[in-house]
């Protein structure tokens, strides 16, 4: 793992076993520290090492300058900012990276700065390939292995926690988030579509998504999966995919210019029509036992007969919350803004149907575990950094333009 990758991980964490800490819950701590400390000692890494030691000091001085950062009653809207933005930094931090190692490999150099493996999370196609790839066959790839890692963590955050890793830790819902409020401060109006419009733009994700399935479960066949993963596109897929971004064609300047209008013009429109993860996300989220649930018997507009949407109001996804009892909609992101609106707080919980209450805490020591624990047990079992030597990027990088499917 690269710095960037390793402080990123032992400051969330770190944070995750605080707020287990002070939460009450010593076993989920001393469970969380554990693994970490494991980590240190099977790796024996300096860059793990230091990394660690940093996250710990930086945690002890915001926990003196910011104590309410670590109480068990933290605000949902002060705790998902905080991780998100946390996040949005160490990602574009590991696109530097990534290009810095690109370019040095371009140049003939071997790069003093090491390749981040984490950036194979921009790879779905690749993953998707992978996880087939071990289904149906067993076989693990080892060329961008993070990439199956990642996919399977940010599916799994699905099933558990709905659509929390889109309101939580997206670097792209978080941007869309920015170039909104830029928008509205020279625009200040809703620009919401019809509703005979809103629902076909929606399933624009779907159909996305539908291709790329496609791509994975019919255009791979089981037996070409193994050429695919050892030849030579699938180890530089992730400086084709930068080369795409990097230098785009005027098509693919369209689709970003549609893409941030879109960012721009409502709130969450690229995760609401664009964004197939969010769709995956948008299925997997209706299995998922937390909702958020409405209780009548507290509700002001239920008990006392007064009108109140503010709930409503709070969502980003313009979800009409105070009409429904139980949020099953696929656009809902967990992001917990309804419940922190709400005046009287019991009467909106993100919980099971059986009564058992997640808080905004429980919900980002869980989702801060899925995304780090389970990639730093994938890369002290030997699947996370890749395994394609630098000589051969560095000689691959140069025949670029030249190496197709």
């Amino acid at each position: 793992m690269s710095f960037i990758e390793s402080f990123t991980l032992a400051l969330a964490l770190l944070y995750a076993t605080s707020l287990m800490f002070y939460s009450g819950k010593r076993w989920g701590a001393l469970t969380s520290l554990s693994l970490l400390g494991a980590g240190m000692i099977a790796t024996l890494y300096w860059p793990m090492l230091l990394a660690t030691a940093l996250a710990a000091v930086g945690l002890g001085l915001a926990k003196r300058l910011a104590p309410n950062l670590f109480s068990p009653e933290i605000k949902a809207n002060t705790i998902r900012e905080l991780i998100h933005h946390t996040l949005a930094v160490s990602m574009l931090l590991v696109a530097v990276q990534f290009t810095c190692n690109a370019i040095m490999l371009k140049m003939g150099q071997t790069p003093w700065l090491m390749r981040p493996d984490v950036g194979d999370a921009f790879l779905p196609i690749a993953g998707g390939i992978e996880l087939k790839a071990i289904i149906t066959l067993g076989y693990w790839d080892q060329t961008h292995p993070a990439a199956a890692v990642m996919l399977a963590v940010v599916m799994l955050t699905g099933l558990l926690c709905k659509r929390a890793f889109c309101g939580w830790a997206c670097p792209l819902g978080l941007a869309g988030e920015y170039l909104y409020k830029l928008r509205k401060r020279f625009i200040n109006r809703e620009l919401l579509p019809p509703a005979w419009l809103d629902w076909p733009l929606r399933m624009l994700k779907y159909l996305l998504l539908l291709a790329l399935l496609y791509i994975i479960i019919a255009g791979m066949p089981s037996q070409a999966i193994p050429s695919y993963l050892n030849g030579n596109y699938h180890k530089i897929a992730d400086l084709k995919m930068a080369l795409f971004f990097i230098t785009p064609g005027l098509i693919t300047l369209l689709c970003f210019a549609v893409i941030l209008a879109l960012a721009a013009w409502r709130r969450q429109g690229f995760c609401r029509y664009i964004c197939p993860y969010g769709a995956l996300l948008g299925i997997l989220s209706f299995l998922s036992p937390l909702k958020i649930r409405r209780h009548t018997e507290h509700c002001l507009i239920d008990s006392k007969g007064m009108k109140c949407d503010k709930c409503s109001r709070a969502c980003p996804a313009n979800i009409k919350v105070h009409q429904q009892i139980n949020i099953r909609s696929d656009e809902c992101q967990a992001c917990m803004r309804c419940i922190n609106a709400c005046p009287k707080k019991a009467s909106l919980t993100f919980s099971t149907r059986n009564g058992w209450q997640m808080s905004a805490t429980g919900l980002a020591i869980t989702l801060l575990t899925l995304l780090f624990a389970i990639p730093l047990l994938a890369y002290l079992n030997g699947f996370w950094v890749s395994q394609t030597p630098d000589d051969i990027r560095m000689y691959l990088i140069q025949h670029l333009n030249a190496i197709g499917h």
